[in-house]
């Protein structure tokens, strides 16, 4: 069998990658002439743990190529997915120009029977517009080739994509014909030798279980952020009040931790894509536009801990960070509660230091000159007046706190992401501020 993927960011090239590990003879198109040179000299346009290694495996073994000439790859394919962006229009709706333009393409080039799979987060109905697309291009081709749409929706996460993949949960697919159902059932039976079902259903319905996950995943987060707040004004320990609740399977104790609000490539895009979706169709997700809220205001939280520590004199102060990227293992900073922090200290005439063991090149193409990135952990803390916790970095979690209490103007940690233990840092003489938990008496 042989697959083409187009589009080569996160989607895309973890779905091309992964398909040829298993011996798929894969293609990855994207039309960005650099991106794709550089692909071919091993340099990943992303951070993904074991992709790079996976990458040069299966190009030296032939089964993973990459090209920007999708016409010229079309032919003997079985199989092409989009794995485009769908960046969020100016209204929150999902941009599908990327997408329909890959169907266009699709549409002039093909030559002979084609099952067409968007691997993007597309709103409900996009299956639709990718048939006529390819349908006008053939038309206007004047010339009748079969071809079959269908959804198959990713649910990976940056970093653990590959095992993702590789022993996914469940396999989404939404489509229209036996044809395409047996090509799905083919390509993906190397991905289901754990015993995990592939889930078939219409494509509609594969669309919108993507947005719903999704959803779903960002409300827990909010909700128990919301809780969080409200323990500390009640005086409550939301550590406790997670592990009680946690341990109710109906509950579960995933994506129940309280932090400073999710970021990413998918749920903040998702949730507005969905909230637009449901106004455009007539219905308010009033959920969902609680959970977008919650989630906005919660970024600010260690800004506002913060400027409250220092009587909300923060010009001239020094605010050293650990952690920019918007969860461990990724060097993502799409969305990251990180952008927002930085914005408002420096509007509030601080100065930052940062460290992220994967999102300084990241960081420097967003912020430029605006914020001082180091090279170590430590470096930030020299003449810091404050260390701020953004990102859970598994190397930030036992630091030496006597190096810290060196290093720092002043003896004090907000962390965001709750990883330290209260009791332990006040013994550390560390003034102590987390979220979820009254810290009063260090004001």
């Amino acid at each position: 069998m042989k697959v083409i993927v187009v589009g080569t960011g996160y989607v895309g090239l973890v779905t091309g990658t992964c398909f040829s590990e298993v011996g798929i003879d894969t293609t990855c198109v994207d039309i960005d002439v650099e991106k794709i040179a550089n692909l071919k000299k091993g340099i990943l346009p992303i951070y993904e743990p074991g992709l790079d290694t996976m990458i040069h495996r299966n190009v030296e073994k032939n089964r993973l190529h990459f090209s920007t000439d999708l016409a010229s790859v079309l032919p003997d394919a079985e199989v092409v997915f989009i794995a485009v962006g769908t960046p969020p229009d100016e209204d929150g709706s999902a941009d599908l120009k990327y997408v329909i333009g890959v169907a266009a393409e699709i549409g002039k080039n093909m030559e002979d029977y084609l099952l067409v799979v968007t691997k993007s987060t597309v709103p409900v109905g996009t299956a639709k517009k990718v048939k006529n697309a390819i349908q006008n291009e053939l038309t206007a081709r004047g010339v009748n080739i079969p071809f079959d749409v269908a959804s198959n929706p990713e649910f990976l996460k940056e970093g653990a994509a590959i095992d993702d993949f590789m022993k996914p949960d469940r396999i989404v697919v939404g489509l229209e014909s036996e044809r395409a159902e047996s090509t799905m059932r083919q390509l993906y039976k190397p991905f289901t030798l754990n015993g995990h079902p592939v889930i078939f259903m219409d494509i509609p319905s594969a669309e919108m279980t993507k947005y719903a996950a999704n959803a779903m995943l960002a409300t827990k987060i909010s909700f128990m952020n919301d809780i969080a707040n409200l323990c500390e004004i009640m005086g409550a320990n939301v550590n406790s009040v997670r592990n009680g609740i946690g341990s109710d399977r109906r509950i579960g104790n995933k994506f129940i931790y309280p932090g400073i609000g999710y970021g990413g490539s998918c749920f903040p895009k998702d949730v507005k894509a969905l909230i637009k979706t449901a106004d455009e169709n007539g219905y308010k997700l009033r959920v969902l536009k609680s959970v977008e809220e919650v989630n906005n205001d919660q970024k600010s939280i260690l800004f506002n801990k913060v400027s409250k520590y220092f009587n909300h004199q923060l010009k001239d102060k020094t605010i050293a960070m650990w952690g920019l990227s918007f969860k461990p293992e990724t060097d993502d900073m799409r969305e990251a509660p990180a952008l927002v922090l930085i914005e408002k200290f420096l509007e509030a005439g601080a100065k930052i230091k940062a460290y992220d063991p994967a999102a300084m090149q990241e960081a420097k193409r967003r912020m430029g000159d605006k914020i001082e990135l180091v090279n170590d952990q430590y470096e930030a803390l020299i003449d810091a007046d404050c260390l701020l916790i953004i990102t859970e970095w598994t190397e930030f979690r036992v630091p030496n706190f006597n190096v810290i209490k060196k290093l720092l103007k002043r003896h004090v940690i907000f962390d965001g992401r709750n990883i330290y233990d209260l009791n332990n840092l006040k013994n550390e003489g560390f003034d102590y501020f987390c979220i979820g938990i009254n810290t009063s008496d260090n004001l």
